[in-house]
Formats: structure tokens, C-alpha cells, sequence
């Protein structure tokens, strides 16, 4: 397998036109290749700079999950930092998890943030929302949105090769005129809901008015755990 370490955009738009295969910490794909056999060309962003930016409103699809830090919202921050193992996390990337996992670790962070794709082409660099760059594995460059106001996630203990844990991940949202508004996303299996509410005055009738959207559908317990943490980034909110 021959790798490529493209350095500017339009030569990781050459590779791509050649066939490489994007990989990033190759984490979830190594077994694979092992048993099936390893691609003739493959790429990463590891060396491309537009992939490798920290910062308050964005993070790139290269950065290693080890890295992320308090420069991110909570949100990010937290989910990453319980993705697998310490070697895991020493060399998963952004993009591997929201993009090549199935347990997508870091989507329900990312869908509470609104987040925007900037993903990659043979032909152009476009921004597109979530739920496209997962349906087409777009190749992810980074990720981008606007700060919360304060933001918060939860992710149940499990079982080593048990089901995937429950993971509910909340923000809450200001804009200019001062209107909040709170999104909440869960993971239940391998699934992933997303839902948005006005904020009340009263936190239990915000609390209510989640629970009334498609994720009153979940299994009791799930929406206790959903409760429980939508009431405390409310008090949070509450704060600020």
C-alpha cells in the first residue's frame, strides 16, 4: 500500500482522482485490510492544514482525538475523551469517528453544536450539514459552528463488547436578539436523535417539550437519563 500526505488541498484532490482511499488513525480499518487486503493507494490529511485546526468554533477532520482540549465546547471536548482506550484516542481522528465509525462517538456532540461539514471532492471543497456527510461519506476536512452558550454530555458505563452505551448530549444556544434555544442529541444503540426546543422560563415545561418530540420514543430509562441531563444544563443555562 503506498500512502500520500498531501499537503495543499488541490494535491489531496489529485489522489483522490487517483483512487486513494482516505484513511485516518486506520483504527477501524487495519483488521479489515488484514483480512481482505490492503488498498493500493491510500491518503491522509495528517500533513494538510486545512484538517488540523483547533479552535472555539471549529475543529479538523485530522486532529487526533487525544488533542482535543479546552479550546472546543464541553460537549466535544467530553465526548471525545471517552472514545475507546488511551492508544485508541493517541490515534483516531475527527473524521474516522463521525465518518468511518458506526458508533459515531462524536456525532451526537457535533449535531447538538449545529455543525457544518466542510468535506472534500475531486473537484471542490463544499460545507454541507451532518446528516449528508454520514449518508455519503463525504472525505471530511472540518468542522465548524457557532459557540454555545454552555453545553454538556453524558455517556453511560458499558460492557466491553456489549451494546454500544447510551449517550445524551446537550447545548444550549443564543442568538443576537437573546432567544435561547436548546438541542439535544442521543444515541441509543446505533442510533443517533437529534431535537431542538425553545427555552422556557420554566425549565420543567422545556423538559416536557423535549420529551413531546420523537425522542419521547425512547425506552424509559433512556429518557430518565435524557431528563436528568436536559434539567441540569437548563440550570446551567440558567446561570449565564
Amino acid at each position: 500500500m503506498l500512502l500520500r500526505l498531501p499537503t495543499s488541498v488541490s494535491e489531496a484532490q489529485e489522489y483522490l482522482a487517483q483512487g486513494a482511499v482516505p484513511i485516518g488513525g486506520a483504527t477501524l480499518v487495519w483488521a479489515g485490510w488484514q483480512r481482505d487486503g490492503f488498498p493500493e493507494l491510500a491518503m491522509s490529511l495528517r500533513n494538510l492544514p486545512e484538517a488540523n485546526g483547533i479552535g472555539r468554533e471549529t475543529l479538523g477532520a485530522a486532529v487526533l482525538l487525544h488533542r482535543i482540549d479546552e479550546r472546543v465546547p464541553e460537549v466535544l471536548r467530553r465526548a471525545a475523551g471517552t472514545v475507546g482506550t488511551g492508544a485508541v484516542r493517541r490515534t483516531a481522528t475527527v473524521g474516522g469517528n463521525i465518518v468511518g465509525s458506526t458508533l459515531r462517538c462524536l456525532l451526537p456532540a457535533a449535531l447538538v453544536l449545529d455543525a457544518r461539514a466542510t468535506v472534500l471532492s475531486q473537484d471542490r471543497v463544499f460545507e454541507t450539514d451532518l446528516t449528508e456527510l454520514v449518508a455519503k461519506r463525504h472525505v471530511l476536512l472540518s468542522l465548524s459552528w457557532d459557540a454555545p452558550l454552555v453545553s454538556g454530555y453524558r455517556k453511560l458505563p458499558a460492557e466491553a463488547g456489549g451494546p454500544p452505551p447510551l449517550v445524551v448530549a446537550t447545548a444550549v444556544h443564543a442568538d443576537a436578539c437573546g432567544h435561547r434555544r436548546l438541542r439535544v442529541a442521543v444515541r441509543d444503540g446505533y442510533e443517533v436523535f437529534s431535537e431542538s426546543a425553545d427555552l422556557s422560563a420554566d425549565a420543567g415545561r422545556t423538559a416536557d417539550a423535549v420529551e413531546a418530540s420523537a425522542l419521547g420514543s425512547l425506552p424509559a430509562g433512556a429518557r430518565t437519563v435524557l431528563r436528568e441531563q436536559v434539567t441540569e444544563i437548563l440550570t446551567r443555562a440558567a446561570e449565564h
